[in-house]
């Protein structure tokens, strides 16, 4: 029998009832994004890169390897109302991060894109984020089609040292 190896999976479970972050997100309403975005980049908060008006996270519970967003400094909900240069940076920094996974991971495809709102699929509807996701031929297999699981093959610790250097 093979065995499956997913290391961010038990941490995610865990994290659905014992996670403090997620407890001060429910009780003190604290954007884990705007949370994130404190301090300098580095493996505990996922931060690979700063710039002025937004920044680069690597996701802590990705779709695939190198699963990266793209989230504005400023707590925003509504599309519209981003300003030119958050706009402008943020498309500087998308092709910053596919850049960088193209040299990572050499994928055959990327989506990218924004879900707005709760009916829109946005799992944090009060502060926007693009994704950046790479993909690959066949990388929808047995295990999401039967199982609903993704497997994720590279650690969040590795994952982020390989992009971080490539950024």
């Amino acid at each position: 029998m093979k065995q499956m190896w997913a290391p961010w999976r038990l941490e995610y479970i865990l994290s659905l009832s014992k996670d403090k972050l997620s407890q001060d997100v429910e009780e003190k309403k604290i954007c884990v994004f705007c949370d994130r975005a404190q301090g300098k980049p580095n493996v505990k908060n996922l931060v690979l890169y700063k710039g002025k008006k937004s920044y680069i996270i690597l996701n802590r519970y990705p779709y695939t390897n190198g699963h990266l967003m793209v989230i504005p400094y400023r707590h925003i909900s509504d599309f519209t109302k981003l300003t030119q240069e958050e706009l402008k940076e943020m498309g500087l920094l998308k092709s910053k991060a596919v850049a960088a996974l193209k040299k990572v991971y050499n994928p055959e495809g990327f989506n990218i894109g924004m879900n707005l709102g709760q009916a829109g699929g946005a799992g944090i509807k009060d502060h926007l984020h693009y994704h950046v996701v790479p993909r690959w031929l066949g990388d929808n297999n047995f295990m999401s089609v039967v199982s609903n699981t993704r497997v994720i093959m590279d650690s969040l610790e590795n994952t982020y040292r390989k992009i971080k250097k490539a950024l």
